[in-house]
């Protein structure tokens, strides 16, 4: 081979060697945008995640088989010990149940959700009291007023939902027991929980906002904790003259800072009510949503229906307008537990799910609430 094929020979591995390395190139950068994507990361789960959602599905709900969820303790994967006949719903599953809550509970995608390691939530909360000023280059700064803090902590209570299917249904292999436990499972979470956030007495639940004391006074006037309410003027009822002004003035009570992602919080008899209303020019002031998915709006503000918010009576505090995540926080410990019960009710097969979960309301400034009294 002279030194003319040999430089040719060269070049084509060169040419080929060069193409495959810009075809992995390629193949690398197409997957790194796809992990890049909004969400992608939370769709990708690991085989072990599959091993054992299989496991939980196919030995634990549908046959009460526990030996490869025992077995993938062993390995030490994602499930939690199960000494007490209770095992942890795979991550997979888990997240699902999460989404359906979001969809089901309305408070939960107003309030801020925070999950936790730890047997309860610390939180350090500035009540106000810092002192600043202006001063020059060269000036001297004088002390000002230390900020007040307020320890606030909230400990998660268990919350659970007693779902059940006859043997023969789990052995069914036309029934989706993955769906079947994802909606039984959320639908009575979410029930619970939301009543909890707006009533709650906090004995191992969240602390409803609505069980904290009501103040005329101020923000920086009233102790924390109490939240501030406008008075209807009329006594289990909205003004018969000019009913929408005390929406008005309930909007203009809360912070200017907090109205930026505020929402009002009423039942339906109560909503029922206000879409009626009417400005000064004849316009109602309840606007319907534009587009599916779009909340409808009351001065300009979203309206969120909750079942659990007291109807119009006397001295009632019927509607909450604020920015409910800067005002409450749920606490939530890390994964739900199912315990499989076939004995206790047969022929039906019960599946006893928990998860802990806690809330309280953290800034009482960033929440308004209307009461139906004269005064």
């Amino acid at each position: 081979m002279d030194m003319t094929d040999l430089k040719s020979a060269i070049d084509d591995y060169s040419s080929t060697a060069e193409q495959c390395i810009l075809g992995f190139k390629d193949r690398l950068d197409a997957i790194e945008t796809k992990m890049a994507r909004p969400g992608a990361a939370s769709d990708q789960f690991s085989s072990s995640d599959a091993e054992h959602k299989s496991a939980f599905l196919q030995g634990f709900i549908q046959k009460g088989n526990t030996d490869r969820l025992k077995a993938l303790e062993a390995k030490g994967l994602t499930t939690v010990p199960g000494s007490d006949g209770s095992y942890a719903v795979p991550t997979v599953i888990d997240t699902e149940i999460e989404k359906q809550l979001r969809v089901l509970s309305p408070m939960r995608k107003l309030v801020k959700v925070k999950t936790i390691e730890t047997s309860d939530y610390k939180r350090l909360v500035n009540i106000g009291g810092t002192g600043s000023g202006w001063v020059g280059e060269t000036g001297t700064r004088v002390d000002t007023n230390t900020p007040t803090l307020k320890h606030v902590t909230i400990t998660p209570g268990e919350i659970y939902a007693n779902a059940a299917a006859t043997q023969r249904a789990l052995d069914d292999m036309q029934f989706d027991a993955e769906a079947w436990l994802n909606e039984e499972v959320a639908e009575e979470f979410a029930v619970q929980e939301g009543s909890a956030i707006v009533n709650g007495d906090g004995v191992n639940k969240p602390t409803g906002f609505l069980t904290h004391t009501p103040s005329a006074l101020a923000d920086g006037a009233r102790t924390f904790g109490d939240i501030q309410y406008v008075p209807t003027g009329t006594d289990g009822a909205f003004d018969a003259t000019s009913p929408a002004d005390v929406l008005v003035d309930l909007v203009h009570t809360l912070n200017p800072r907090y109205r930026q992602g505020a929402t009002f919080v009423m039942n339906s008899k109560t909503l029922a009510l206000v879409r009626k209303f009417k400005d000064t020019n004849g316009n109602f002031i309840w606007m319907p949503g534009l587009a599916a998915g779009q909340p409808d709006m009351l001065l300009g503000y979203p309206v969120a229906e909750v079942e659990d918010m007291p109807d119009v009576a006397s001295g009632s505090l019927s509607v909450a307008f604020g920015n409910f995540e800067r005002a409450y926080t749920l606490v939530e410990r890390t994964g739900t537990r199912v315990l499989r019960d076939p004995y206790t009710d047969k022929p039906n097969v019960h599946f006893y799910a928990t998860r802990r979960v806690g809330g309280e309301l953290v800034n009482d400034a960033a929440l308004k609430l209307l009461q139906f009294s004269i005064a």
